[in-house]
């Protein structure tokens, strides 16, 4: 054989038997795979929210504080909730890109594995071959030479015989080396995965702790008859003016919807309507609770000796419950008001709205198109509230009206308050 054809035959069977073999964390993990700047950046996310959520608790713990109003305060006390709650969605984020991190490694670990046995058996293939053949091969190759130009070729032979041999070894210990530090890859994310997860859990426990003082705020004013009533009537007040604002929204986007169809007649001599609107029902927006702690309607309170009128429903929902837009169509408000908290105001057309208070978080802005059924918000306890749920109103023509008479009653389970 010429030297060529021997260095060609013992570079295929190099190959051959090496091809596969490395493990390359990189090419493991394919495309779109988690890497560790992802969770760093997280991480920095997470460091801004923190860094916000303790500007206000300095703004709490400051002397100020109590000389604001219980409007004032309990808008503040609901930023901190809100930014608590931002945490738990950066960590949830965190703690999934850990998960799957953690089954990237895995895999990685098991392919390591997998090729540093591979590497390992042909390097015991080359140890049982050297054992049975020795040296004397060698020697036995060059002396079988038949002319000074094949001993040069079979030299040359058996130096990449031997090169070959040494970079088998080579490649066994890189292998080795690979599964290590694959192993503490998925140490490393599995510990990551533990700190985020009691950080979770640390984070749920603060945000309970955080909404017990909101709802003490409010509920305090109980015991002082004269503060109660001032702060009732400075929530009407505002729940009233803030109808006046979606009845003057709706009536401006029905003006914008007529022109819009009047142009449209004058292009097209005719066709429908663009305007959004609904299907005409009501789907119920809290699917995780039926439950009513208060009803619609004007009620005579036993202790403070007036006459109460409460506007909506409200709904036994958990901090956090998800909210649907009970029916599709245009989102005319999306934001705080100290009476609702976080709040979401939708146009169904026909005159009819939907409103939704108290929420923990927003998760559609003004102007946005809804489909019914679509997840609004996240129930939560903010605003005028003494606990986590969601208060629920409908509005027709500008009058608000009882949600519970577009449902089946016998749906619904009644508080003994209610």
């Amino acid at each position: 054989m010429k030297k060529s054809g021997k260095r060609i035959l013992a570079l295929a069977l190099m190959l051959l038997l090496t091809f596969g073999i490395f493990c390359q964390s990189g090419l493991i993990a394919g495309a779109g795979a988690v890497t560790q700047s992802d969770i760093d950046n997280l991480k920095q996310q997470k460091e801004a929210l923190e860094q916000q959520r303790q500007d206000l608790l300095a703004q709490i713990e400051d002397a100020e504080f109590d000389l604001l109003s219980v409007t004032a305060q309990r808008k503040v006390l609901d930023e901190r909730m809100t930014l608590t709650q931002q945490e738990i969605n950066n960590v949830s984020e965190q703690i999934e890109t850990c998960l799957q991190m953690i089954d990237q490694k895995e895999a990685e670990v098991e392919t390591c594995k997998k090729q540093e046995d591979a590497q390992w058996k042909l390097y015991k293939s080359r140890l049982r071959a050297m054992e049975e053949n020795g040296t004397i091969s060698y020697f036995s190759i060059i002396f079988g030479a038949t002319s000074f130009s094949d001993l040069l070729s079979r030299i040359d032979y058996i130096s990449e015989i031997i090169d070959y041999d040494e970079k088998v070894y080579n490649d066994l210990l890189a292998a080795q080396a690979d599964t290590e530090q694959a192993i503490v890859g998925l140490e490393k994310a599995n510990a990551e995965y533990a700190q985020e997860k009691s950080e979770l859990e640390a984070l749920h426990a603060d945000l309970a702790v955080q909404s017990d003082e909101a709802s003490q705020l409010i509920a305090s004013l109980e015991d002082k008859i004269d503060e109660y009533n001032a702060l009732d009537e400075e929530m009407n007040a505002e729940m009233d003016a803030l109808q006046d604002d979606i009845d003057a929204k709706v009536a401006e986007l029905e003006e914008q919807k007529r022109r819009e169809e009047e142009e449209r007649n004058k292009q097209n001599g005719g066709g429908g309507s663009g305007s959004v609107t609904g299907t005409g029902s009501f789907i119920w927006p809290c699917p995780s609770s039926n439950y009513i702690t208060s009803r619609f309607g004007t009620r005579f309170h036993p202790i403070y000796q007036v006459y109460k009128t409460h506007y909506g429903v409200d709904v036994g929902a958990s901090y956090g419950s998800s909210i649907y837009a009970a029916d599709g169509g245009t989102v005319l408000t999306s934001t705080y008001s100290s009476s609702y908290g976080y709040y979401i105001v939708i146009y169904h057309g026909n005159g009819t709205t939907t409103l939704y208070a108290h929420l923990s978080q927003l998760l559609v802005s003004a102007g946005d198109s809804v489909s019914q059924g679509e997840l609004i918000a996240y129930s939560g306890n903010s605003g005028a509230s003494t606990g986590p749920h969601l208060h629920f109103e409908v509005s027709v023509g500008g009058s608000r009206v009882n949600p519970l008479d577009y449902f089946d009653s016998g749906s619904f389970a009644f508080s003994p308050s209610a």
